[in-house]
């Protein structure tokens, strides 16, 4: 009884922890997403698709050889879904690693304007906003 005990106390602990609850929402909304992809490619891009190929919708194009039926539409329909699905997580991915280096980068304390020295671009900036300052004196 006191291993049945501890067993479910370890996986309280460890289903309560906030990595598997995120990893739980995330599934969730994986598949609410694969969801709307599927009808996203099955209803809008395979018929659109399908109108160049002269049948209702790209999916139902199918390769006969022998008795064998090959779906080479769904195939295909398959692959432009793991395409959208793949595209977003990396797009997801990749914002997320940028929010956690912008996170985790400790701020670099900026040295003091008078503890600068001017560069060449400052430099150049200045003489440019003077000689502009004398053209207008010129001409006026």
């Amino acid at each position: 009884m006191n291993k049945k005990k501890k067993f479910i106390n370890e996986f309280k602990e460890f289903a309560y922890r906030g990595n598997v609850v995120d990893m739980a929402v995330g599934v969730i909304i994986g598949a609410a997403f694969k969801a709307i992809v599927d009808s996203l490619v099955s209803d809008v891009v395979m018929p659109f698709i399908g109108i160049f190929v002269d049948t209702t919708s790209f999916t139902d194009i199918i390769i006969k050889i022998g008795n064998a039926n090959i779906m080479i539409g769904k195939f295909i329909a398959a692959i432009i879904n793991f395409l959208i699905i793949a595209f977003v997580i990396f797009c997801m991915v990749k914002m997320i690693n940028k929010a956690h280096e912008k996170i985790q980068k400790p701020k670099e304390k900026e040295p003091a304007k008078e503890d600068l020295k001017p560069t060449s671009e400052d430099l150049l900036s200045e003489i440019l906003v003077e000689l502009k300052k004398q053209n207008e004196n010129i001409k006026n």
